[in-house]
């Protein structure tokens, strides 16, 4: 096959589509549809991935959580609820036995908290309890102001650390540092603000304040309630072998005996890798099914279309044939042309798709904040898979009537009218 011989092709296709410019638009439909399919379930899975990515930062790649609770729901939740609650003081026997660890720190919480500003109360916000080493990981990050020292830990100061939201709803138009807030009827004293880390999949973690471990027993009685223990590695690379060692001796505070089995969770982001999976194999599943229909219709129509090209230029294929040119070169004038047809509706797709994810992504963040994770743009891995799988479709819709075409007798083709 010579160069000259496929550039003619390509361009006796685009004249033919350009004099049939409706008849060539409703035959690409369906690869229009399915390519438009391919992109948008690209574009979703890659803006997901990089949502999840927003989440461990948040968790923190190096970090562990020991919890009664597996945050996945993967565990029986009957059996998960029987567990004893991770009291204050394992948390201390703990601590003082792990010695591979960065930092570790206590959580405890409280749901759905009010909190008064003057006259203003604003209600289902979450308080934590926790120590000054919180400060030290990805979660203590500080927009203005500071976290509590070491010092204010000790003698459980009335101070907070307002989370995004909580400070958004509380001072949309003022810096909330210095501010005093009554919480269950105790004075509070606004020291910080963390910036804005909500995400899809963790979008309550905005509604989240940080106050000394002892000050929150203060405001909301005992400690006997289940706590999380947060440890940091360090590093990525000392993960395994620290938790191991949290394994080992939680075991020992927890008093376990070597047949039983955990009664505790170990968090991290390996364990929402796997439900992240979960998610991009359900995408997958259902983008994939809905492409392949989009796609046989796309098939049948450009097939059809085929047809009904070869039948109007039989006349000039007997003509072809007579002047001694080869089937090879009869199927290559029809399969180009059927792949220039599908090539069409993908650029088509790709332009209906830019369009519609650059404006997905520009306002969608102004009415939901958590979408901001939306690309604007598509991949650029994407635009080449859409425009090979469109030319592999138009192949394969244009065979049968190109090798129809090859097989027509001179004779017979010439007397056609």
């Amino acid at each position: 096959m010579k160069l000259y011989e496929l550039t003619e092709n390509i361009k006796i296709a685009f004249d033919g589509m350009r004099t049939n410019m409706l008849r060539s638009l409703l035959a690409s439909l369906g690869v229009v549809v399915g390519i438009s399919f391919v992109i948008l379930m690209g574009w979703m899975l890659s803006s997901l991935d990089d949502a999840v990515d927003d989440v461990f930062n948040i968790i923190g790649s190096d970090m562990l959580y020991v919890d009664k609770w597996d945050w996945t729901g993967q565990n029986n939740w009957r059996k998960t609820r029987s567990r004893d609650n991770i009291e204050y003081k394992q948390y201390k026997k703990f601590k003082k036995k792990v010695t591979g660890a960065e930092v570790i720190f206590p959580t405890v919480r409280q749901w759905n908290t009010r909190i008064k500003y003057g006259s203003d109360t604003f209600t289902g916000l979450s308080i934590i309890g926790t120590e000054f080493q919180h400060s030290h990981t990805s979660a203590g990050d500080i927009d203005y102001g500071r976290h509590f020292t070491e010092f204010e830990d000790n003698i459980g100061s009335n101070v907070i650390v307002l989370g995004h939201a909580v400070a958004k709803a509380l001072f949309p138009n003022r810096d909330a540092v210095g501010k005093t807030l009554r919480i269950n009827g105790h004075k509070f004293e606004v020291i910080g603000v963390i910036p804005k880390k909500g995400t899809l999949f963790m979008d309550f973690i905005d509604n989240d304040s940080f106050v000394p471990i002892k000050a929150f027993v203060k405001a909301f009685g005992g400690i006997r309630r289940s706590m999380t223990i947060g440890i940091s590695a360090g590093s990525v690379d000392k993960l395994d072998a620290v938790r191991d060692e949290v394994v080992g001796k939680m075991r020992l505070v927890r008093n376990l005996k070597p047949h039983e089995e955990n009664d505790f969770s170990i968090n991290e982001t390996k364990a929402f890798e796997r439900t992240t999976e979960t998610i991009r194999s359900a995408v997958w599943g259902i983008g994939i099914g809905m492409t392949t229909l989009s796609f046989i219709v796309g098939i049948i129509g450009i097939m059809n279309i085929m047809f009904v090209a070869v039948t109007e230029r039989t006349k000039e294929i007997g003509i072809r044939k007579a002047i001694g040119a080869k089937k090879a070169s009869i199927i290559l004038q029809f399969v180009v042309e059927s792949a220039s047809l599908s090539f069409a509706g993908a650029i088509l797709s790709m332009v209906f798709c830019s369009g519609l994810v650059f404006a997905a992504a520009e306002f969608l963040p102004k009415v939901v904040e958590e979408t901001r994770f939306l690309s604007h743009y598509l991949p650029i891995d994407l635009v080449v898979i859409a425009s090979v799988v469109s030319i592999f479709v138009g192949i394969l819709a244009g065979i049968i009537p190109a090798i129809r075409a090859a097989n027509l007798n001179p004779v017979d083709a010439l007397r056609y009218e």
